[in-house]
């Protein structure tokens, strides 16, 4: 499953998404410290195929894991080169225009 929650700020609408297990959870590597909170991605546990759904509906994506980022390469939101990874967990920032 994948935590999602979809923030609006005036036209903006983004999803912030993550695999279930790593929310709640402090990822640390020499350039970056994430802490990956329910506050922000939410503690609606949605399947993928919902996750995709919402995909289409949102402007910006922040993504953490190996189902959410693969979910947006998937569906074409992100190409494989362009994931970053913060101690070993994959992360994508989209901006749809």
């Amino acid at each position: 499953m994948i935590r999602a929650r979809i923030h609006r700020h005036g036209e903006e609408r983004l999803l912030a998404a993550c695999d279930e297990e790593l929310v709640g959870k402090t990822f640390r590597d020499e350039v970056s410290k994430v802490t990956l909170t329910e506050a922000f991605y939410g503690i609606e546990a949605i399947s993928e195929d919902t996750l995709v759904e919402r995909m289409g509906s949102v402007t910006i994506m922040n993504l953490f894991g190996e189902r959410a980022v693969a979910a947006a390469i998937a569906k074409g939101y992100v190409s494989p080169e362009n994931v970053m990874v913060v101690a070993g967990i994959k992360h994508a920032q989209v901006v749809l225009i």
